[in-house]
């Protein structure tokens, strides 16, 4: 309980203070209340609108690609079953027993298969190693705030494009035509598609950099070599080894891929298992290839986060 500020000994002194907040705060007006509940209701409603409007488009956008590419959605909903007793015949044997009772059965051609997925394996390392080189060397002179002339940054950006726009599939394609069967074709598609790619995200890790350490060894007379080496690159080593782990997962599977048109890898014989009908092994060999991609991005993610850690403590 508070006491009026009165000296102790006069009237009053000792008695409750009155409430000073609560005649000095002006009630707010019924009015103002509903003006503010009104504007909030009409704020709701035209953000639901708006999202209502959308939906609308995303719709009609749909329904016009669907009949542009000849998109049926009922058939897909009236053939999904379909997939559902594709994926029941590739776990049974050829006795009709699950494949998981008799695992010598399923596996029987494991020899030949991890012989061939570690084609795969090196198909894929040999084409994101020589995709990470190229991409190196050509994603500084792809970036403005390195390179002035802008001529340079076009040639070098276009080049990237065409690198990463063009499917692996395509290039393989071509390059059996051109080396015959075997990795080449896919060790070439591999590498090319990872510089398109590679060199896109190397570049824009740069232009994201802070410019100050190259303004620094640009004003004491360092050449432009000399600002990438000692400016740059410390900046970004820890996000191109990042991204180039990636890269390896991603073209393992590409690797893989290669295979369906000829160009080496253990997708030879994935895909003609798939034509013949060869329910178990497709799914034998498609295990082996799950527990790859498994090992090697928990490997590649420690990989990175050791280099990164070691870099920091450095």
């Amino acid at each position: 309980m508070t006491t009026n500020p009165h000296f102790a000994g006069e009237p009053g002194w000792n008695q409750p203070r009155k409430p000073v907040l609560a005649q000095t705060i002006r009630p707010v007006a019924t009015a103002e209340i509903a003006q503010l509940v009104a504007d909030y209701a009409r704020s709701v409603g035209e953000r639901r609108r708006r999202l209502f409007q959308a939906a609308i488009v995303f719709l009609v956008a749909f329904l016009l690609a669907c009949w542009a590419a000849e998109v049926r959605p009922i058939t897909f909903f009236t053939k999904l079953p379909a997939f559902g007793n594709y994926i029941d015949a590739i776990f049974k044997l050829d006795s009709g027993e699950r494949v998981w009772s008799d695992p010598a059965e399923w596996f029987w051609g494991v020899g030949t298969w991890l012989r061939l997925l570690g084609e795969t394996l090196v198909m894929a390392y040999v084409g994101t190693l020589a995709g990470a080189v190229i991409a190196f060397a050509l994603c500084f002179t792809a970036c403005t705030n390195l390179v002035r002339s802008r001529w340079v940054v076009l040639i070098v950006r276009r080049i990237l494009e065409f690198g990463r726009t063009v499917p692996e599939l395509v290039f393989a394609l071509v390059f059996v035509y051109a080396f015959g069967l075997g990795a080449v074709p896919g060790v070439i598609a591999i590498a090319i598609h990872t510089t398109g790619a590679l060199g896109k995200l190397f570049a824009e890790v740069i232009e994201n950099i802070d410019m100050k350490p190259v303004e620094g060894i640009s004003s004491a007379g360092g050449t432009w070599m000399q600002q990438v080496r000692f400016a740059v690159l410390p900046q970004v080593q820890s996000n191109f080894l990042s991204y180039a782990l990636l890269r390896f997962e991603i073209n393992v599977r590409g690797a893989a891929v290669m295979g369906f048109v000829g160009a080496g890898g253990i997708g030879d014989t994935l895909i003609v298992s798939i034509r013949k009908f060869y329910y178990s092994d497709v799914s034998a060999i498609l295990v082996l290839l799950i527990a790859t991609v498994m090992l090697i991005d928990y490997g590649t993610e420690k990989l990175r986060h050791r280099l990164i850690g070691a870099e920091r403590h450095a």
